[in-house]
């Protein structure tokens, strides 16, 4: 495999392969996943200066490289299916952000090009219409211990990459030596997306057992919170939904959890939290986005909630979905 060094990034893997993956994703999948960084540039303390665009499959983390460093293009890995699309902020922050889509085209690789943060403003594919804040966004990971969000301060290194093959996109995520209190963890984060869904599997796993690895969706005004048991009470579900989305508009959110494996569910500041049970075994979940001005999109209360019976329904019988 090449190794491309992207200033003081290192990028692993072949331009060659990301555009013809690419190429091939754009016209004939429904589903496709990216991570984009500038070469040609340079450093000028925690900002990129200058440079372009390069897709590639495997990324380290600069070391300089924080919020707002203008390195990598909408500031992480992102990941879509032809219903939504979502990225994940790699940096402290690590929230996941959603990208409401107006069409079922694959629109990621345009998405940031003519301006930082450009997909903040509505275009013929759609925008960014989440506000995380200082939430969790929907479905990422952090750790909450005395009330408060550790984030991902101290991270010894972090690697991410993309996999985009026929019928799912994979972005994973290392975080090696993630510090919070006084524990230090490794810990492996894997986001699988598939075509006419809008969920995307969250498979987590921890090195070492701790307290406070937690889940969950960012509060917002206007909102309503539905909970619901499934019959074998084996999963649940939170979700949120009302005038939420930045347009404004409605957007339901939701999170769906195996029940053995949360230890409780908190009312956070800023956030409907799901904190897990401490463990060394892989956990998967399940979390998603549901966009008024999705193609066909659900446009009320009760269609989302029927949307989201379905789905435990499905998880009740098979366990996955």
């Amino acid at each position: 495999m090449k190794i491309i060094k992207i200033a003081s990034v290192i990028a692993l893997g072949c331009l060659v392969s990301c555009k013809a993956q690419e190429k091939q994703s754009n016209t004939t999948s429904k589903t496709y996943a990216e991570i984009s960084v500038k070469e040609g540039g340079k450093w000028e303390g925690r900002k990129y200066i200058g440079g372009t665009f390069k897709n590639v499959q495997k990324l380290k983390m600069a070391s300089e490289h924080t919020d707002h460093s203008f390195d990598i293009r909408y500031e992480g890995p992102g990941w879509e299916s032809n219903k939504i699309g979502y990225r994940l902020y790699l940096d402290w922050r690590n929230a996941i952000d959603i990208f409401g889509k107006k069409t079922e085209a694959i629109v990621l690789p345009q998405v940031g090009q003519d301006g930082f943060d450009s997909y903040h403003e509505m275009s013929d594919w759609g925008a960014d219409i989440l506000k995380a804040g200082k939430g969790i966004g929907i479905g990422s990971i952090d750790r909450y211990l005395n009330n408060e969000r550790l984030h991902f301060y101290e991270v010894d290194s972090t690697i991410a990459s993309v996999t985009n093959e026929a019928k799912r996109a994979i972005v994973k995520v290392n975080y090696f030596g993630w510090k919070t209190a006084s524990d230090k963890i490794d810990f492996t984060s894997e986001l699988t997306i598939k075509p006419d869904q809008r969920f995307t599997q969250h498979t987590i796993h921890s090195s070492k057992e701790i307290q406070g690895i937690c889940t969950g969706i960012v509060k917002q005004k206007n909102t309503i919170l539905l909970e619901k048991l499934s019959k074998n009470k084996k999963w649940a579900y939170i979700a949120t939904y009302g005038t939420q989305s930045l347009v404004p508009d409605q957007l339901g959110m939701a999170v769906f959890y195996e029940t053995t494996t949360i230890e409780k569910q908190v009312d956070a500041k800023f956030d409907h939290l799901l904190i897990f049970k401490p463990t060394t075994k892989t956990i998967s979940f399940y979390f998603l986005g549901a966009w008024e001005q999705e193609k066909g999109g659900i446009k009320s209360q009760q269609e989302f909630a029927s949307y989201l019976d379905e789905k435990l329904m499905e998880l009740n019988s098979k366990n996955k979905m």
